[in-house]
């Protein structure tokens, strides 16, 4: 029985040394494997890797000659809140920027703005924020924010009664940026495209060079034969998501709050499931014709709909719920817990429980449909 399990175990080791070797070497399955996941990365860490600190695209048009007006103007150059154009110094300019979409608004300082008020000893004036229909909400945002910032000026002046205050009181925990957040869906999307595209490919190109029908002729089974290939993906698997994570940490400052073997027994969960997927339509069909479309038809629906690119939370109710049994959502959601929540593998059972659910039925189905030839 122990030679038996040796022999058996030598065979599988033997096929997943090769099939890695191969991936490894198989420079159209290095770049969807390693650079197209990390293309990725970078495009959403540009968008969202930032301290999400809210920020305005604006023109400063100053027709007042006063002091004040001046150094009101330069607080906003040096405000991280305030994005100044300074090449838009007419209004012409700014309505063309606005139209364009390159300007937010533009804050007009007339010319009395800042003139010492008659009878007063304070200066005043009123400025006027321009903007054009498809910059509303971010005009009404930023009004929002200049009264709020004339409010504290004119209570430098003149001190007024407030019968009635609010105050903002922290929960003292730290939240997740939307990078955090949106991590998880990129893990899962690199381990998607590993595991049904890399199969989908190989095995009907492999079909065609009459290799497994060859491979059919010797004494390796079919088990041995998934096992191999299964544990190797994994292996590669694991060298696409250290990859992955790790530009997430030194250039996006990616927040880990979990701990490291929880996401690596997951992983390597995932890579089994989509894995088994990409076998089970590779196997199955003929040729790369036959394969490619079958694919998209797999995988796009779970790209969408299983949380890869935005939160299912905003999706329908229905769509939720119908989302929620795809085999992409419980990896996501289970990294996103890890990730971002700092959970464990023992406190995401729910979601480990269905990709087993799914990995078992996939691997049935895989099993029934393979064909060498």
């Amino acid at each position: 029985m122990l030679d038996k399990l040796k022999k058996e175990w030598y065979t599988v080791s033997t096929f997943a040394k090769i099939e890695t070797k191969r991936t490894l070497r198989d420079k159209v399955a290095l770049f969807f494997t390693f650079i197209f996941p990390l293309i990725f990365l970078f495009v959403f860490g540009g968008l969202f890797g930032g301290d999400n600190k809210v920020s305005f695209k604006v023109a400063v048009l100053n027709d007042s000659k006063t002091d004040f007006s001046k150094n009101f103007v330069a607080k906003m150059k040096s405000s991280d809140t305030f994005k100044v154009d300074e090449t838009a110094n007419t209004t012409d300019l700014a309505k063309e920027k606005m139209n364009r979409g390159e300007l937010d608004a533009a804050i007009v300082l007339p010319e009395n703005f800042g003139e010492i008020v008659p009878g007063k000893q304070y200066p005043g004036g009123q400025a006027k924020v321009l903007y054009n229909q498809n910059s509303e909400q971010a005009a009404q945002t930023l009004t929002s924010i200049l009264n709020s910032t004339f409010t504290e000026i004119n209570n430098s002046f003149v001190k007024t009664e407030t019968p009635f205050t609010v105050v903002s009181v922290s929960t003292a925990e730290k939240g997740q940026r939307r990078f955090d957040y949106t991590f998880a869906g990129l893990l899962g999307f690199s381990i998607l495209s590993l595991g049904i595209f890399g199969p989908t490919n190989v095995f009907p190109r492999l079909k065609q060079q009459g290799i497994l029908k060859r491979l059919s002729t010797t004494t390796l089974r079919v088990r041995q034969y998934f096992i191999a290939n299964a544990l190797s993906y994994s292996v590669v698997g694991l060298m696409s998501v250290t990859s992955l994570f790790i530009c997430a940490r030194v250039f996006f400052n990616l927040s880990m709050n979990g701990d490291y073997l929880s996401l690596i027994l997951l992983v390597i969960l995932g890579v089994f499931t989509m894995f088994g997927i990409g076998l089970a339509v590779g196997g199955w069909a003929k040729n790369e014709s036959q394969a490619a479309p079958l694919s998209q038809i797999v995988v796009f629906p779970m790209m969408f709909l299983s949380g890869v690119f935005f939160p299912r939370f905003l999706m329908p109710e229905f769509l939720q719920k119908i989302s929620y049994f795809l085999p992409l959502t419980p990896l996501i959601d289970g990294a996103r817990m890890i990730v971002t929540e700092g959970k464990t593998i023992l406190d995401i059972g729910p979601q480990v429980g269905l990709l087993a659910i799914w990995c078992v039925v996939i691997y049935f189905i895989a099993f029934k449909v393979f064909r060498w030839e």
